[in-house]
């Protein structure tokens, strides 16, 4: 009997530990962003307010994991929400919104490669890499180009690294979750290196886009020089149902100096897809010109504490009929904290 019960005690133990081999997770993890900011007219804001406000920065809880179910063959998953409740966020009928989507998939991974199905940004904006300095701040690049979607209703794959290096990605929505658009809604993107610049120390994309009502495509550069990281975005974006078309380009640059990270941002743009601009103009114009310059800097205090400001202008005109109307400038200075768990 004794026998008996040791031996199926073992039994339990070794399944419990081949179990827990197979499966990786669930595993809770969050984020808490909030900063001060003071913008002359609230065109870049993420509530859209002018004066000295609080923004919150895509706080989120989430759950995410991982189970081997043979040899080659893995379940991904993941759930994802933003959390809206220390700053007032209102819907179309003007009740506080405590949660909104964010990256939410079931998946599978094998050699073949990776196939999603949920929620998730567009390979698109994911061939951005590293090369938002400020991204999920209010000089995040979404307030000079289009394209920099998070997308419901979809089939993502993600390729195996071919020759350690290269990787080829695409998103695909479903037409008939999307009624009233007459174009396929896709997105393709190579990579070439690591988007972290840690395995190499560069980093090349090349992305298409027909997502959104636009037609895009985009080319990232990003190289780690010792301290130094040099990056670059172009990006050329028509719009699917009007005459609207144009170029934009980042360069930008960082350098760590004793673990506090600087850095500048020179943006330019004639298209127009931007939020700035769309938030800015009082009405729709022709030859748009948007020049942006940000600089700033950042702290991370511990592994799970940032701390960061910067100062962002964006300044710019376009035409109305024949008269060439100046935009209203926006000067914008943050300060804030980042906080992961």
């Amino acid at each position: 009997m004794k026998k008996t019960l040791i031996s199926a005690s073992v039994a339990s133990v070794l399944t419990l530990v081949s179990f827990a081999t197979l499966a990786e997770g669930p595993s809770f993890y969050g984020r808490l962003d909030l900063a001060v900011t003071n913008s002359d007219n609230g065109s870049t804001t993420q509530n859209g307010k002018e004066g000295t406000v609080l923004e919150n920065n895509f706080s989120n809880l989430g759950v995410k994991g991982s189970e081997k179910i043979s040899d080659g063959v893995e379940i991904l998953y993941q759930m994802e929400f933003q959390v809206e409740n220390t700053t007032q966020t209102e819907d179309s009928s003007g009740d506080d919104v405590t949660f909104k989507s964010r990256n939410t998939f079931l998946g599978l991974k094998t050699n073949a490669g990776t196939v999603l199905v949920g929620r998730n940004d567009t390979v698109f904006k994911q061939s951005e890499g590293g090369i938002d300095l400020f991204g999920n701040f209010n000089a995040d690049i979404d307030r000079m180009v289009a394209g920099q979607d998070r997308k419901a209703d979809g089939i993502w794959y993600y390729s195996p690294m071919i020759g350690g290096l290269l990787t080829l990605n695409a998103t695909y929505l479903m037409d008939d979750n999307y009624e009233g658009s007459d174009e396929d809604q896709y997105a393709l993107s190579a990579t070439l290196g690591d988007k972290g610049l840690k395995a190499h120390n560069y980093y090349v994309a090349a992305a298409y886009n027909t997502i959104g009502g636009i037609d895009a495509y985009r080319g990232v550069a990003q190289v780690k020089l010792g301290d130094f990281k040099v990056g670059g975005l172009y990006q050329n974006t028509e719009s699917q149902t009007t005459d609207q078309e144009g170029d934009s380009f980042f360069v930008n640059v960082s350098y760590d100096l004793n673990g506090v990270n600087l850095k500048a941002e020179y943006g330019q743009d004639d298209a127009g897809f931007g939020k700035y601009y769309k938030n800015i103009k009082d009405a729709t114009g022709t030859d748009v010109d948007v020049t942006n310059i940000t600089i700033g800097a950042d702290y991370r205090i511990s592994k799970s504490t940032l701390v960061y400001g910067h100062y962002a202008m964006y300044e710019g005109e376009h035409k109305v009929g024949t008269a060439t109307v100046d935009l209203e400038d926006d000067n914008v200075f943050t300060v804030g904290a980042r906080y992961d768990f």
